[in-house]
């Protein structure tokens, strides 16, 4: 009878909210009205919305995590030059032409400069190992204590995709020091869909749409060799982040960030092998990052490179389901997506082959 009832309630109250509802705007702005357009009853306005705004925080640092703060392509990829004081003359420092994203320690020498640009296409399949596809990100649901699983749901279903194109340069000023810059433009698009599951019958309850495109935000770097010699060497580096991007579209963090490196080099012949050590502050949030690469010359127009790149982010969270007693049904849990408290730590693997197409043209 009790159990009657509360489905009587909860389905009097969903019949009374809007069926759809819609949207468009800046990407947070659509983020934040298909996570807060609620329809599932819990009977708390206000832990409802604490979590919604705990979860649209999450979410939007999470997307922009992943479209703002990725590593961008490294500044002396390509030829690097030194001097041979027995010649006199300026000759090719390594067989290989270095990493994509892993920073080698030596400096391209005095006055030589190399320009590029790099393109990449993103699409997001899953949020913290939920597919964003399907409607396996449950935002909140209603559950009887004695059944399996919840008896109505909201999901969030989130097609985003990102295309990024970034200009980058680099000069040698003297045979010790480098300095570059790296700019990506970026366009985003992002469609959205709030679901509803009521005992297996699907209502489509909100949808949101957003296109953006512009400036990310730009990259001054610079590089200092400490120790260089033909088995390879140390170096620090830094580099600052600017605002530029816009943040209501993620495409830019909004703040600055400053990054300090630490780089090891160890190169013989065709064989090279590379290892960062960094640590972020400012931006949308601190990092302590680790990679290293590979790079193997298969011919001197031909490098072959793979690496690993390690970032422990202290702002991103997992994202988990909180349960608390339904304050007006008896025997109802109401689940909240909430973020967890430890920080994540990504990972990413890269290979690929850098070819000299003519004179010192490198793709």
């Amino acid at each position: 009878m009790i159990r009657a009832l509360a489905l009587t309630v909860l389905v009097a109250l969903s019949v009374a909210l809007p069926t759809a509802a819609a949207a468009q705007g800046t990407v947070d702005d659509v983020i934040g009205f298909l996570v807060t357009n609620q329809a599932v009853p819990t009977g708390d306005f206000q832990k409802d919305q604490a979590a919604a705004l705990a979860a649209r925080v999450a979410i939007s640092r999470a997307l922009l995590i992943d479209l703002t703060s990725v590593p961008l392509a490294t500044a002396s990829s390509g030829f690097l030059y030194r001097l041979n004081p027995a010649l006199g003359t300026v000759e090719r420092a390594t067989d290989s032409f270095g990493a994509f994203f892993v920073e080698r320690a030596l400096t391209p020498g005095s006055g030589h400069a190399s320009v590029g640009i790099s393109t990449t296409t993103s699409s997001f399949d899953e949020l913290d190992g939920k597919s964003l596809r399907d409607g396996a990100l449950v935002t909140v649901a209603n559950q009887f204590r004695d059944e399996a699983a919840p008896f109505d749901t909201e999901s969030l279903i989130l097609r985003i995709r990102s295309s990024t194109m970034t200009l980058f340069g680099s000069v040698g000023i003297g045979n010790r020091i480098e300095i570059g810059a790296a700019l990506p433009l970026v366009k985003l698009t992002l469609d959205g869909q709030r679901v509803n599951v009521y005992r297996g019958a699907t209502l489509i309850q909100a949808t949101g749409n957003a296109t953006a495109s512009g400036l990310a935000d730009l990259a001054l770097r610079g590089k200092v060799n400490l120790v260089a010699n033909r088995s390879g060497g140390v170096a620090v580096a830094g580099e600052i982040r600017l605002p530029t991007g816009d943040a209501a579209n993620l495409l830019g963090t909004g703040k600055t960030s400053y990054r300090i490196m630490g780089i090891g080099s160890l190169e013989g012949g065709p064989v090279a092998l590379h290892g960062n050590a960094s640590i972020l502050t400012g931006g949308i949030s601190s990092e302590f990052d680790f990679a290293g690469a590979l790079s193997v010359a298969l011919h001197p127009r031909v490098t072959l490179s793979g690496e690993t790149l390690v970032r422990r982010v202290t702002d991103l969270h997992a994202l988990d389901l909180v349960s608390a007693p339904h304050p007006t049904l008896i025997g109802v849990d109401t689940f909240r997506l909430a973020p967890a408290v430890d920080p994540q730590t990504l990972a990413l693997v890269v290979t690929g082959i850098k070819w000299n197409v003519a004179h010192t043209l490198v793709i």
